[in-house]
């Protein structure tokens, strides 16, 4: 198991990000998905567990300092892990974070990140009531807030064309990638979209790091009660895809993708040197996560397996 104390500091990190903008969440986001990727899974080897937790300790410390600029907020990443300040002007409801959701995820936003992290802490919240204080309901509501008109996120397009914005891609209706009628068709997709493109070096819209995620974070939403905030969430993730689809082989350009060559459920993993650049140390974890979500989706023995072999393309 993973420490309980990390559920906590996470949901802080969360809480805190909101001065230092949007993908700050990424830091609190990733030390609460790493708490519940340990609770739902309990038969693991411990050094999986011990492993995980070191991925947390280094979020907690700041090593990823990548997600906003310390220097101009005055803000570390580590500071974000420390108890919030209650906030006398705040409105403390859970259903205020639910209504800043509600404004924002019927359109892609940020590659998912509002969904993405806005379920990661309802979730948090539901299962652990006792952390629904004021100062972390407040400081929550205010991060999901923040996403209401915030662009699609972005793509590279190759050397020539450089990065675009998704809000400036224009997307050809396809007949054969009908939209959403269900959240089936959209674990199908997404387990889909890892088979066909895992191993195609391409880059932007948060890769299929996000799009798992943000298909796991919608399928949670469900699952907590929350079924027309999930309905209304398939348009954007549709449209996710769409961008994704968009993008280049990079392959010429930035070389091949790698791939792990042991799985993350085994201690023979967290015994390698680890690549954390390029935000892999809050993306490991986060998709960890979010990735066993989807797998209650996959019937197929067959298809399961090849999932869980290509899912090797993002943990390396």
């Amino acid at each position: 198991m993973i420490d309980f104390e990390y559920l906590y500091q996470g949901l802080c990190g969360l809480a805190n990000a909101h001065p230092a903008g949007t993908m700050a969440g990424h830091l609190g986001a990733a030390v609460v998905a790493g708490y519940f990727f340990g609770e739902d899974q309990s038969d693991l080897p411990d050094e999986v567990y011990r492993g995980v937790e070191g991925e947390l300790n280094r979020i907690i410390a700041g090593e990823e300092a990548i997600w906003f600029n310390a220097e101009k907020t005055g803000i570390h990443p580590s500071d974000l892990f420390q108890p919030p300040t209650p906030d006398p002007d705040g409105q403390p409801s859970l259903q205020s974070i639910v209504a800043a959701l509600d404004n924002s995820l019927a359109e892609l936003r940020q590659s998912g990140h509002n969904v993405i992290f806005a379920s990661i802490a309802l979730r948090a919240l539901h299962d652990h009531q006792e952390y629904q204080r004021p100062e972390i309901l407040v400081g929550i509501r205010k991060l999901i807030d923040a996403f209401a008109g915030a662009p699609a996120g972005r793509g590279y397009y190759g050397a020539e064309k450089g990065w675009l914005s998704g809000n400036d891609v224009r997307i050809v209706a396809d007949q054969e990638f009908p939209e959403y009628r269900s959240l089936e068709d959209l674990a199908e997709v997404t387990i889909r979209e890892l088979l066909a493109t895992a191993a195609i070096r391409k880059q932007g819209f948060g890769g299929l790091w996000h799009i798992i995620n943000h298909a796991a974070a919608i399928i949670e939403l469900k699952r907590y009660g929350y079924e027309s905030l999930a309905q209304k969430a398939l348009t954007a993730h549709h449209r996710h895809i769409q961008l994704w689809r968009s993008l280049p082989d990079l392959g010429q350009e930035l070389g091949p993708v790698k791939k792990a060559a042991q799985a993350p459920d085994t201690a023979a993993y967290w015994q390698e040197n680890l690549k954390r650049d390029q935000a892999r140390l809050t993306h490991r974890i986060k998709t960890l996560y979010g990735f066993q979500q989807l797998q209650g989706y996959i019937a197929n023995n067959r298809i399961r397996e090849q999932a869980h072999d290509a899912f090797l393309y993002l943990m390396a």
